[in-house]
């Protein structure tokens, strides 16, 4: 980014007081048209915090070769799922996005080379939790892929490079499921509050280690045993929370909502990070 396109970019973005950064338990895509406890925890969120300039997204649903970031100014609503009713597939989330956000995430990033992307839009993880924050899709939504070659070192690297976005009125939302096992999934308690207890313990432990800011055991997250193995069998949406635990500013406060299981196998369990709480 040259001078004048920073210049330009610190109009669009001045410094604010630091928004919330939050990681959000998305489950199965049907939470953005059903009616549940979690998405009104969700929804909840609309309360307590101030109306961002733009939302930058890390959704467990877009993984890459390289590191990415969407720069068109009306990204598309991306319905990457299948077996679902047709009024799923109808919902259209028409939040624009923010080419000025894309280059200024480009300039933040030092770590990586991250590349303008013009094709990708909004995916599931992104708009059907973003949509029940802001249902008018008012907000300019931004998305950053994560490199499936790049380790959770490095992908916690580039969240700190991400966190002075916050405090330039960018609320920063990344979305996946700490325990996410679909092989395990107890489909016909699959609308329940219900975990198995290898899920329940994981869950904790990584809420203990968030809480005492042990970021290299959430790093670590293949060192720790079978139930994790379990737990975590791909990274794709445990990745998301490193992302956000990245974002945290010595003034922040660290809480959990919507901490429950779903299935067996799924937890909701969101995080926040925010300094007005304080």
């Amino acid at each position: 980014m040259n001078q004048t396109e920073t210049k330009e970019t610190s109009n669009v973005f001045p410094t604010s007081d630091p928004m919330p950064s939050f990681f959000l338990g998305h489950g199965s895509p049907m939470n953005a048209i059903e009616e549940n406890e979690f998405v009104d925890g969700i929804r909840d969120l609309t309360k307590q915090i101030p109306k961002p300039k733009a939302i930058l997204c890390i959704s467990a649903h877009w993984v890459t070769d390289g590191t990415f970031v969407t720069a068109m100014e009306n990204p598309p609503t991306i319905h990457d799922f299948g077996g679902f009713p047709k009024t799923l597939f109808d919902v259209q989330y028409p939040a624009p996005g923010s080419p000025e956000l894309a280059k200024l995430v480009q300039s933040v990033v030092k770590s990586q080379n991250v590349k303008l992307d013009f094709e990708w839009g909004l995916d599931h993880g992104a708009w059907s939790v973003i949509k029940h924050i802001y249902p008018q899709a008012d907000v300019p939504v931004v998305q950053l892929s994560m490199d499936y070659k790049s380790s959770p070192e490095q992908h916690f690297q580039l969240a700190k490079e991400l966190a002075p976005l916050r405090t330039q009125g960018i609320l920063i939302i990344a979305s996946g499921n700490i325990v996410h096992n679909l092989r395990m999934v107890a489909w016909d308690r699959l609308n329940e509050v219900y975990g198995f207890d290898w899920a329940l313990d994981v869950n904790q432990k990584i809420k203990d280690w968030i809480s005492k800011e042990d970021y290299q055991s959430l790093i670590q997250i293949r060192n720790h045993g079978k139930e994790f193995e379990w737990a975590i069998p791909t990274a794709e949406h445990y990745l998301p929370l490193l992302y956000t635990l990245g974002t945290k500013l010595n003034s922040d406060t660290v809480s959990f909502f919507n901490d429950k299981p779903v299935a067996g196998a799924l937890t909701m369990t969101s995080v926040q990070l925010d300094s007005q709480l304080n």
